[in-house]
């Protein structure tokens, strides 16, 4: 382990990512092009490889029907376990790297040679068979995709405690997600892919083929342009605290916000895995035919259309009304939007009105999701002095793929009782048990889980007070560091001082190498090194101007804000002033109350789990 850290740390690892601020170029290649190789792998998979163990393989009928829905939920429980060992892992990395980027490098080429052996099943016996589905199925899905999973999901909470930029990285995440596999899954393939392949296991091959060796250099990608700079705070720190595994796991489950948003993903996985399990047969099966090329297309163009816009509506809406007020408004028109369908699931023009009301309510959900699960994850490290990513990350991952487990198990249980049968050149139709319980997993399901989503996010109110615990967090770390005697250096001027460091060995190197080039080549050396010298101070004039420009254009959009601020009170009356500043003294008299509240029962708990640390750390010594 120890060779792998000091490898890790060679400059050959390093992120090409070295601002204090996130930059264009790592939301655009980190957090957008970057994930869109495995999240595209993913995504396919989730949509088509039931059809493939079904349509293709014909496994519906193994073992009475027990097969396909026993299997799926066995293999979770593996996964589930392989999520909790990453968690602890991944929360006991300590490379130059960070605690997550590392992870990403190792799971390029699993997710390359995983993918493949899923569609490379033999054409032999149908025991053969079972047992090559059974390990592929669980070397992609509990190897490969949760070291990639834990890791990616990660990068955000790890990037930046700036909860703006923040909110950003998340919504490029989600672009990532929706705009380039959501694309291709939702139109390419049923438009294109799925009626040229049919059933023919060779040409499913090929694609996935594809498919696999793409991700592997966006997974790269990823790698080299995302940087972890909450996890350099304390990449210094020489206690090196030891959190036990079942401290971290009472905090996890002890801490109100946390056990909120879990509940929160829970639900709202239950009601997407079903639905999108069930869409390729509710397209062929109730509102259209199989394989036609047109009804998914448009179920998923029409329905789909708030995605594309939702880019540029959500966050400036989130960052006005609340990250968790907008996404508790959007559920109200998501449980509409799902009741419209069900009303009428074989009718064309409702079923894509419902569809496109339903992903207007769910524009929030999907772009800003993991910036609260970042808030959740900064005020358990206010609440307790330690943070607890990987094994959040490891419990929100298990839910993730727990229940895509269950819901595939109870998906096909449903079908095979209900009678399905594998398409045949002679028969393309189910019977009614069959199409209703296709339905119901379509659209009816998920009316229910947006009503409950609804009632949940009123009490998710973590993002009030999370910028004053990042306060308290950085105070925190700052009088630590000065206890020990040591000059505390903030964690965005360390990171520029070592980046200096290695931009000063560079240029030694450069020199050295420089130097040795102009004797062999009879070159002279002092007006090559001038040439260099003017080449070096020419582009750091122009990352300085660039620096500025920044700068400049942050500040104006402050003036900005604070104008038309200014604007809007000399509008009002001098009654309706001395009201509105009533009312922000109650609001802000109630606010202060409850962070008071919540800040003396933090820190009786505080106290306990650092006595806890202390004790655990003095019993291990």
């Amino acid at each position: 382990m120890t060779a792998a850290v000091n490898r890790l740390n060679a400059k050959l690892f390093n992120s090409t990512i070295t601002s204090r601020n996130t930059s264009g170029k790592e939301r655009w290649l980190g957090y957008l092009l970057g994930p869109s190789g495995a999240l595209l792998l993913n995504a396919v998979m989730a949509t088509y490889l039931n059809v493939y163990y079904t349509d293709v393989l014909n496994l519906t009928t193994v073992w009475g029907g027990a097969f396909l829905a026993v299997f799926p939920i066995v293999s979770k429980i593996i996964d589930a376990a392989t999520n909790v060992l990453m968690g602890y892992i991944i929360d006991r990395t300590r490379t130059r790297q960070g605690k997550a980027r590392p992870w990403l490098l190792l799971s390029a080429p699993l997710l390359l040679v995983s993918g493949i052996l899923l569609f490379l099943v033999p054409n032999g016996s149908q025991t053969a068979q079972v047992i090559w589905v059974m390990l592929s199925y669980n070397f992609f899905y509990s190897v490969a995709y949760t070291i990639y999973n834990m890791s990616h999901n990660l990068m955000v909470p790890l990037s930046t405690r700036n909860t703006g930029q923040r909110g950003q990285l998340a919504v490029f995440t989600q672009i990532s997600t929706i705009m380039m596999s959501g694309i291709i899954v939702a139109l390419i393939f049923p438009m294109l892919i799925m009626p040229a392949i049919g059933v023919d296991k060779r040409q499913w091959l090929t694609v996935m083929c594809v498919l696999s060796a793409l991700a592997f250099p966006l997974t790269l990608m990823e790698y080299y342009f995302t940087k972890e700079r909450v996890t350099q705070e304390s990449a210094d720190d020489p206690r090196e605290r030891k959190i036990p595994y079942k401290l971290q796991l009472k905090a996890v489950f002890t801490d109100r916000y946390m056990l909120i948003i879990l509940s929160y993903f829970l639900i709202y996985t239950l009601g997407v895995s079903l639905k999108n399990l069930s869409l390729v047969y509710y397209c062929n099966y109730v509102l259209g035919t199989y394989n036609d090329g047109i009804t998914q297309t448009m179920v998923s163009v029409i329905g789909g259309i708030p995605m594309g816009i939702g880019i540029f509506a959500v966050w400036p809406l989130a960052k006005r009304f609340g990250k968790r007020n907008v996404t508790l408004a959007g559920f109200i028109l998501y449980a509409v939007g799902s009741a419209i369908c069900w009303a009428v699931p074989a009718s064309m023009p409702v079923v894509l009105a419902g569809q496109f009301i339903k992903n207007i309510g769910g524009l929030p959900c999907a772009y800003v999701f993991m910036a609260l699960f970042a808030d959740t994850l900064d005020h358990m490290e206010w609440k307790c002095t330690f943070r607890c990513d990987g094994i959040a990350m490891s419990i929100y991952s298990i839910i993730a793929v727990a229940v895509v487990g269950i819901c595939t198990g109870i998906f096909n249980g449903l079908l095979a009782g209900a009678g399905y049968v594998a398409p045949t050149a002679a028969a393309f139709t189910q019977n009614a048990a069959v199409r209703g319980v296709i339905t119901f997993s379509f659209v009816g399901f998920e009316v229910f889980t947006g009503l409950v989503l609804v009632v949940l996010l009123i009490f998710l109110t973590v993002e009030k007070t999370v910028e004053k615990k990042q306060a308290e967090i950085h105070a925190r770390l700052k009088a630590e560091c000065e206890a020990r005697g040591e000059a505390w250096v903030e964690p965005d001027v360390r990171a520029e001082q070592e980046q200096q460091a290695l931009r000063e060995e560079s240029e030694r190197s450069f020199r050295t190498e420089l130097k040795e080039r102009s004797e062999a080549r009879h070159l002279d050396y002092d007006a090559e090194l001038a040439a260099h010298e003017k080449a070096v101070a020419a582009a750091e004039a122009k990352r300085q101007q660039k620096q500025n420009a920044a700068h400049e254009k942050e500040a104006a959009k402050v003036e900005k804000l604070t104008q038309k601020k200014a604007a809007r009170l000399a509008k009002l009356s001098p009654a309706q002033k001395e009201k509105r500043e009533a009312r922000e003294a109650r609001r802000a008299q109630k606010a202060q109350a409850q962070w008071e509240a919540e800040s003396r029962k933090a820190a009786a708990y505080r106290r306990q789990m650092v006595a806890s640390v202390a004790a655990a750390n003095e019993k291990e010594a």
